[in-house]
């Protein structure tokens, strides 16, 4: 995760995230929805990393668009 980082926002770290290059993190989570608290617009009940997946390239990974799509559902 060192490695990979470019920006630290407390204990937040913010990772390398181009379509050829950066980690893809598979993240679990309880629940979805929208927040104008985050600057993602959308916050996750007990998210939490599942694992690294080496096996996938970034440009494979889901966008927050899915997360959208997800809460709509």
């Amino acid at each position: 995760m060192r490695n990979n980082t470019v920006n630290r926002f407390g204990p937040v770290r913010e990772v390398v995230h181009e379509p050829a290059e950066g980690l893809v993190l598979e993240v679990a989570f309880e629940g979805l929805q929208r927040s104008a608290r985050h600057r993602s617009g959308i916050a996750m009940r007990f998210p939490r990393i599942a694992r690294l997946r080496w096996d996938k390239p970034p440009s494979e990974a889901d966008r927050l668009e899915t997360l959208v799509r997800l809460i709509r559902a």
